[in-house]
């Protein structure tokens, strides 16, 4: 069968008759591993007090989970893509089972990290198999409808996590936060027992042994530099040190992969200009949200003045216009009308917009950064999931957990580089509007320091400019990069359907 043939069978081809059930017991599954990543830094003072956790402790607590999940995901797709979907899908809902029973009766801060280690692989696991599952059951009339629900989890855990945590440690101890993941753990395993089909690449290739453990050790290591340089500065040895080792064992993954006949990564997928768009989106749509949220939270609370917890709630427009507006099928109408191309270029363009309008507007009061914030959720509704469409569609349907896998890295990517990108824009505005203030921990420890109301007046002046600086770079960095992902899907476009009609004259 040709590839033709295959892609216009699964246009016509109906979707799984179960399909939108399954799709409601993989994302509870995935907002469960999404709000493990938010709840915990409601805990932080808790387990501090309880555990006797030192501050290195509860960064390994955060961390062990994050670089643990981001050095798996391609091992992990590519795992379930050649020994079934479903079977990895079941081992992630496991382990992460198990994993939250191990934290929520850990003893010492030594257990609790390993428990979340061990989380860790289970949300690789399961980030990447529910992507690909959701391929593999929707049509391609469908699935970008799909891919909006199953994106909005994302925003959906991102606003609520905090909120839980609050609310059980307000009536538990700080296990619950751990425990409660157990139940749903055990209804996902159910549920995907009797509901969802088999499916695995049917070639079966062999396992690419070398270049899992590449690609998670790079991954790792590139993730570690990423989280550390804020705490331990950008020019350190250790930062240094550990980026040069990730981007040298990922540079060999690359030519590993191009090496062998059985690749875990098929670099020649990085030939399609439908991929490589949709991957330049992807970065760019994380980069403006991870580096958003960084920059908003100092905003809100060095600036504007209010507590954390008041912080997390008024970022939370931003995450509901995503949930709502992917709930209604908004993107997933347009693509269609639009196509892809303009969808991503439009939803890039609010993006942008809604980062400048916050740098302009948010510096005096909560009302322009609210218009910020919704803009910018309608921007991620519209583009993220139709990018991950785009990548989805452009790698054959026996690697769609390796797509998952790249669609999973890429986030986890943007997000570092934007809090990094920004953050150091960021830095460099204020030390040359306040040279004195250089050395300073915080902003805080900057104006605690600082001779007189007039100076701690021109520190926190300083510090307010340099947001609205690193947000601008951020707007200008999204809608550039929407631009040219939307040019390339274009050009991509164009050249299927001429051959296509080539296709078709020599039919």
């Amino acid at each position: 069968m040709t590839a033709t043939t295959a892609a216009q069978n699964r246009l016509t081809s109906p979707g799984h008759p179960q399909r939108w059930v399954i799709l409601g017991v993989i994302c509870l599954a995935q907002l469960t591993v999404l709000l493990d990543n938010t709840v915990l830094n409601v805990a932080i003072p808790s387990l501090t007090r309880e555990l006797d956790a030192s501050t290195a402790d509860v960064q390994w607590m955060i961390n062990a989970y994050s670089l643990v999940q981001s050095g798996l995901l391609l091992t992990a797709g590519s795992s379930a893509d050649r020994y079934g979907r479903k079977k990895m899908l079941l081992a992630g809902l496991a382990l992460f089972g198990v994993g939250s029973l191990v934290a929520g009766l850990a003893q010492s801060s030594g257990q609790l990290i390993a428990a979340r280690a061990g989380m860790g692989i289970g949300g690789a696991l399961l980030i990447t198999t529910t992507l690909a599952v959701v391929v593999q059951i929707f049509d391609d009339a469908e699935r970008v409808k799909a891919i909006g629900i199953w994106s909005t989890v994302n925003s959906l855990g991102f606003a609520v996590g905090p909120l839980i945590g609050g609310v059980m440690l307000d009536h538990f101890w700080w296990g619950a936060i751990f425990l409660v993941n157990i139940p749903v753990a055990v209804i996902g395993l159910v549920a995907v027992v009797r509901l969802v089909p088999e499916s695995k690449n049917p070639r079966g290739d062999r396992p690419d042994l070398l270049g899992a453990l590449l690609s998670t050790v790079g991954m790792a290591a590139v993730v570690y530099a990423i989280i550390s340089g804020p705490a331990h500065g950008w020019a350190s040895g250790q930062v240094l040190l550990t980026a040069f080792t990730g981007v040298a064992v990922l540079t060999g993954f690359v030519l590993w992969e191009l090496h062998i006949p059985y690749p875990m990564l098929d670099m020649h997928f990085f030939r399609n200009q439908k991929f490589i768009g949709a991957v330049a989106g992807a970065i760019l749509v994380a980069f403006g949200m991870g580096g958003s949220l960084f920059l908003l939270a100092q905003q809100l609370q060095f600036v504007l003045g209010y507590e954390p917890l008041e912080a997390g709630l008024r970022t939370a427009p931003l995450a509901l216009s995503v949930v709502v507006l992917n709930l209604t099928g908004l993107g997933a109408r347009l693509v269609p009308r639009l196509g892809t191309p303009a969808t991503i270029a439009a939803g890039m363009s609010l993006l942008a917009a809604g980062l400048a309008a916050i740098a302009l507007f948010g510096g005096d009061g909560y009302g322009g950064m609210l218009l910020g914030l919704v803009v910018m959720g309608a921007g991620i509704a519209l583009a993220m999931p139709a990018m991950a469409n785009a990548i989805m569609s452009a790698i054959p349907p026996e690697k769609a957990g390796v797509g998952a896998g790249v669609n999973g890295t890429l986030a986890e990517c943007g997000n570092g580089l934007g809090v990094a990108v920004l953050g150091a824009v960021l830095n460099s505005r204020f030390a040359a509007l306040v040279p004195a203030a250089v050395g300073a921990a915080s902003l805080p420890a900057a104006v605690a320091a600082a001779a007189g109301d007039g100076e701690r007046q021109r520190i926190t002046d300083a510090f307010a400019s340099g947001l609205e600086t690193s947000q601008l770079v951020g707007a200008v960095a999204v809608l550039a990069g929407g631009l040219l992902a939307a040019v390339l899907l274009r050009r991509a476009e164009r050249a299927e359907s001429a051959q296509a009609d080539s296709a078709a004259v020599a039919a």
